[in-house]
């Protein structure tokens, strides 16, 4: 079994919060919420694709 990359699994879990912070405030109906934890999603999810680049 390979070894855990703890950075990217952090990373991960982080984005994955995000969208789920997403859904929550839908229910909630915060528009600027919603706008906030997408925006977030979507910066955590490219830094990581370009760590992830940086590092090939």
């Amino acid at each position: 079994m390979k070894n855990i990359d703890w950075p990217f699994l952090f990373l991960a879990i982080l984005v994955v919060a995000m969208f789920i912070g997403v859904g929550y405030t839908i229910a909630l109906r915060s528009i600027w919420l919603i706008i906030l934890f997408i925006v977030l999603g979507f910066v955590l999810m490219g830094y990581g694709l370009s760590l992830k680049r940086k590092r090939k």
